[in-house]
């Protein structure tokens, strides 16, 4: 259950890395709101999952759905380059994610 907490903390540090850029500086309400709403329940998730995970462990993996994440979205709604090496690299963080699941 842990494992699920933790990804769905992840998807929503995907949430709040995306929404930054819709809140303009903090300046929009609904978008800034939506944000800090998604920081909060990522943080909460992460906090509930490190009870039974190992903190590294949850921490990095948090992190690399995040980052992973965000640059596939960042692809996806803004344009950002699909170059081989972010592609590259992009799959290097997910053998990393795999690679602490599996170790764990």
């Amino acid at each position: 259950m842990s494992w699920l907490i933790l990804v769905v903390a992840g998807l929503f540090e995907v949430g709040w890395a995306i929404g930054l850029k819709y809140t303009d500086g903090f300046t929009k309400p609904w978008p800034s709101t939506l944000t800090v709403a998604a920081m909060v329940v990522s943080v909460v998730l992460l906090g509930m999952a490190m009870r039974t995970l190992p903190v590294g462990t949850a921490y990095a993996v948090w992190t690399g759905i995040g980052a992973v994440g965000t640059v596939i979205l960042g692809i996806v709604l803004f344009g950002e380059p699909a170059t081989v090496a972010r592609l590259v690299c992009i799959g290097l963080i997910l053998a990393g994610i795999v690679g602490l699941k599996l170790a764990h």
